[in-house]
């Protein structure tokens, strides 16, 4: 049976087909570069996209640039070199990666970057993320709508650089603002301290350490990532301080702060999910490769974001997810 009668075959049954025609490893290669694998939230975005390419019939070559700007340059065009038809890239430096970017798209590659933010005026496809503003204004709307009384607010913050924290953090508080007005007609919170934990669970443990010191009546931990606010938690249980302080992150959907949700040691987190970012940029990278992408397709894919709470978290809890 020909191509075109296999998957008009498929649409009469109404079955959903990922691609117009089966794709072989002969004719479908997809390359996925990544800048780290030091962290489970970008293995799982690996994984992800690795799955998602393997199901629709192609080859996969993977590499892990290990926070080396150089090295993430000679993977590309390792890539391309060795034929991929579809770049999936998360990128170390947005605008370190254009010349190998535009590089690779010059040589027919179709290029999709997830996750970090890659310059715009690359060329490109699209680039995948979730979007940190709206997850974060939706955390924060949760917690003024859910949480009473005066809030002191302690925050766990990445690295004082990091654009996607700040970002964060200011959509949190631009929830919170909203949703006590909304609700009340003024606000009522103050921010009590900012502590620095690194993006990591060490670091959170011992921001967190720091700030009780500080501030020991804070009654809530907003951090811009699960994993500092999971190693905040630590620090909260040694102080005897569970009942007092609410748990909230601006992302990521962790399993272990959903676990968390589903018992009741965790208010609230926006959806970051590595995972569906990694599988939307191989559907649309695969349609770009297809010539099946709509003339004017938008260079930023944002996913659906959601504040991830004890009401709505079986709806985005998967017991097997890596991260």
């Amino acid at each position: 049976m020909s191509n075109y009668l296999k998957a008009a075959a498929g649409a009469m049954l109404g079955l959903t087909i990922m691609a117009a025609s089966p794709a072989t490893a002969a004719d479908c290669k997809v390359g996925i570069s990544m800048k780290t694998l030091g962290a489970p939230y970008f293995a799982a975005q690996l994984e992800a996209a690795k799955a998602r390419a393997i199901e629709a019939g192609c080859e996969t070559v993977e590499a892990d640039a290990r926070d080396d700007m150089a090295k993430q340059i000679s993977d590309i065009e390792d890539m391309v070199a060795g034929h991929v038809n579809l770049l999936i890239v998360n990128p170390m430096d947005a605008q370190g990666l254009v010349p190998a970017v535009n590089a690779a798209t010059a040589a027919g590659v179709k290029v999709v970057a997830i996750d970090n933010t890659l310059d715009p005026t690359a060329n490109f496809v699209t680039q995948v993320q979730a979007s940190s503003f709206d997850n974060g204004f939706l955390v924060g709307q949760w917690v003024a709508e859910n949480i009473s009384g005066p809030l002191k607010i302690a925050l766990l913050s990445g690295r004082p650089a990091d654009l996607p924290g700040r970002e964060r953090r200011l959509a949190v508080i631009a929830g919170i603002t909203e949703g006590q007005l909304r609700k009340s007609g003024a606000t009522s919170f103050e921010i009590v301290g900012q502590g620095w934990g690194n993006w990591s669970t060490d670091g959170g443990l011992d921001a967190m350490e720091d700030l009780l010191t500080a501030h020991p009546d804070i009654n809530i931990v907003i951090g811009e990532n699960d994993s500092m606010v999971l190693g905040g938690k630590r620090a909260i249980d040694e102080a005897g301080l569970t009942k007092q302080i609410t748990l909230a992150a601006a992302a990521d959907g962790q399993k272990e702060a959903l676990d968390l949700i589903k018992s009741g040691g965790y208010a609230v987190t926006g959806r970051n999910d590595p995972a569906l970012i990694a599988r939307t940029a191989v559907d649309i990278g695969l349609k770009a490769v297809r010539g099946e992408l709509e003339p004017g397709f938008s260079k930023l894919t944002h996913t659906d974001p959601a504040a991830i709470h004890a009401g709505n978290v079986d709806q985005y809890y998967d017991p097997k997810a890596v991260f």
